[in-house]
């Protein structure tokens, strides 16, 4: 698929402005360049799982979605996109349907690391023909920034705080790219905003356009949970790609693809010191905390570089 970023930028935007979400938000960002792997003539049935997008951008009887859009629970979103895809065909089949459409879902890491997790495997298990879209800001943000099975080792949140005996959270977050690629879907990638948005606007078009299950995992900043400088995030998400903190890669069918190597790689406190949530491991005491850290990116990050080049 070529690439053309004039062309990509001037498609008819999906989204429409004027909804709630914060200035900044890494979620709408997502979906806006999402929508545009769409092609020309193509509809769309949205399905998205409750949290910030949903509840800021459909205010019934008000909607920011140019598509037909489901409002889901949060742990549904995956399985009525499936119902809605099913539907289709059959409908399709019969001569009832002629339009093209395409099934996405969006949800953020709540609803789909966590909760949403069952209705995920269960659609990508059954190879829908649909796309799922994680819009990944590492905790549940919508309801107070409680922590979530993304949510890096040593953030502090509202439910992991950061205390006289507690560093923040514990535990490494959940490698979910990893997770539905062992699903054995025909197509499963990562990215995140990032140059020209090439890498995320050409897997977009990839996703939607991959007959059966696909996912789409996008890091998508949040200025008010991750604590930095609303302006800088696109370089909050280049220091998330230079660190190899979130490396760009992608499955298909099958094969792993990296996407992008560093030239030089940087070290993970690059990325850590520009956001708030991190603060208190650049005190004197904790500064073992971040070379843990960077111990464990380094040992994802080679164990990828494995998989790609076997």
């Amino acid at each position: 698929m070529s690439y053309n970023f004039k062309e990509t930028m001037n498609k008819e935007e999906r989204l429409a402005p004027g909804h709630r979400m914060c200035a900044g938000c890494g979620g709408t960002i997502a979906v806006r360049n999402v929508l545009r792997g769409l092609h020309e003539g193509d509809e769309a049935v949205i399905t998205c799982a409750t949290g910030c997008l949903e509840v800021s951008s459909f205010m019934y009887p008000f909607t920011a979605w140019k598509d037909s859009f489901i409002h889901n629970a949060f742990e549904n979103a995956a399985a009525t996109c499936s119902g809605v895809e099913s539907a289709y065909r059959a409908l399709k089949k019969k001569g009832k349907v002629q339009e093209n459409y395409k099934f996405i879902t969006f949800g953020g890491d709540g609803g789909t690391y966590d909760i949403g997790f069952q209705s995920l495997s269960g659609a990508m298990e059954r190879n829908h023909d649909m796309v799922y879209v994680c819009y990944d800001n590492e905790a549940y943000m919508n309801t107070g920034i409680q922590r979530s099975s993304a949510t890096p080792m040593y953030a502090d949140t509202t439910t992991s705080p950061v205390g006289r005996e507690s560093d923040g959270k514990e535990q490494n977050r959940k490698d979910l790219t990893e997770v539905l690629a062992a699903h054995d879907i025909p197509y499963a990638a990562q990215t995140t905003f990032i140059r020209n948005f090439k890498d995320l606007h050409t897997k977009a078009e990839k996703a939607i356009y991959t007959k059966g299950a696909a996912f789409l995992n996008v890091l998508a900043p949040c200025p008010r949970g991750w604590r930095y400088n609303t302006p800088e995030i696109m370089d909050i998400c280049r220091l998330a790609v230079e660190t190899c903190y979130w490396p760009l890669y992608e499955v298909v069918e099958g094969k792993w693809i990296l996407n992008y190597e560093p030239k030089k790689k940087l070290p993970i406190e690059d990325f850590l010191k520009v956001q708030g949530r991190f603060k208190h491991l650049f005190k004197k005491e904790n500064q073992g905390l971040i070379e843990k850290m960077q111990e464990e990116v380094d040992r994802k990050w080679e164990a990828l570089q494995k998989k790609c080049n076997a």
